[in-house]
């Protein structure tokens, strides 16, 4: 039903309302699409009651057991009262749905601005949320979706750049030698943390996907969930200079240990985790260029610049990774 170029080429309004009707929920012809790139997400208008958001999943990115275990762990800190938005299960009890080889999930619609992350009173509130979605995902593991980990995240997404003739031939050598030391750095700051536990995260945890109401956080898109170390959930919300980023942390974990217990040693990994989420993420552009929703949105890929821009970061990367870790354990 849909090309590996173009996989969302056959997703036009009709398809997706006939898809809904397939279920019996029936929109009312308002469809909205929303940001975003590696599903395909739309807030629709229904007949009787609130919009509602229709997610239509990448085609053979993951199975039908690893999408049903992520709708589980989020209904499970739903049922906990932590502030997450849950897929919706229709009549018969189910949250993901087929039709003409798409699989699709509908959500309740979700309002919100993005969190202050300068206030040290939403740090510490976001912090107290992630907490306690980090007990709940301590409490078992995932047996569908993968782990975190410097081989998937790093090595393979290099090996596949390089592969793949993404880098500039004149730049090649330079990218070759500063991912390897990079990721030999990765390795050193797993190897100073010491044995760290995976537990089931959010994954993505950035703040665009927090939405921010009067009421608090709620966290949205789980899709990305996977087993790895808890530092992993709370990185992404630290910016700027390293004395910004140790007061920041130091907000976070005001709250996240009124719940769970945080592991010092994971803060050698802060570094690590971010050059791996760069690899990863170049890596992800690259897989996703034959979509044409991807030159469209990201033009700057795959220029000389580009590139030359992720040597530069990757070799501040090698030397970050190389400081102490932003307080002591």
């Amino acid at each position: 039903m849909h090309n590996t170029a173009a996989p969302f080429l056959v997703l036009t309004p009709d398809f997706i309302l006939n898809a809904l009707d397939g279920v019996g929920m029936h929109g009312d012809g308002r469809l909205l699409a929303l940001n975003s790139y590696e599903n395909r997400v739309y807030q629709i208008g229904m007949e009787e009651g609130p919009p509602l958001v229709a997610k239509f999943y990448r085609p053979a990115r993951w199975s039908d057991a690893a999408i049903l275990e992520e709708h589980a762990f989020v209904q499970s800190l739903a049922d906990a009262e932590i502030p997450v938005v849950p897929a919706i299960p229709l009549a018969d009890g189910a949250t993901l749905h087929h039709f003409h080889g798409f699989r699709f999930a509908l959500f309740p619609k979700h309002g919100g601005r993005a969190p202050e992350l300068c206030d040290p009173d939403t740090l510490e509130w976001m912090g107290r949320f992630i907490g306690r979605i980090h007990a709940i995902g301590a409490t078992a593991k995932f047996t569908e979706r993968p782990t975190l980990d410097i081989a998937s995240f790093g090595e393979e997404p290099r090996d596949y750049l390089l592969a793949h003739g993404f880098i500039p031939p004149d730049l090649e050598p330079a990218y070759r030698s500063v991912v390897n030391q990079a990721l030999d750095g990765v390795h050193r700051c797993f190897e100073r943390a010491g044995d760290i536990p995976a537990l089931r995260l959010h994954g993505d945890c950035h703040p665009g996907n927090v939405l921010w109401t009067d009421d608090g956080p709620h966290f949205v898109d789980f899709d990305d969930s996977r087993m790895g170390p808890a530092i992993q959930d709370l990185w992404m919300l630290l910016s700027g200079e390293r004395a910004d980023m140790t007061r920041q942390l130091a907000d976070l974990l005001a709250g996240y240990e009124d719940f769970y217990d945080f592991d010092s040693r994971e803060l050698h990994l802060v570094e690590a985790l971010r050059t791996l989420r760069l690899i990863h993420y170049a890596a992800w552009l690259a897989r996703r260029w034959d979509d044409p929703a991807f030159p469209m949105a990201f033009p700057w890929f795959n220029t000389q610049r580009y590139w030359q821009d992720r040597i530069l970061e990757l070799r501040e990367q090698i030397a970050l990774m190389d400081e102490p870790p932003l307080w002591p354990g």
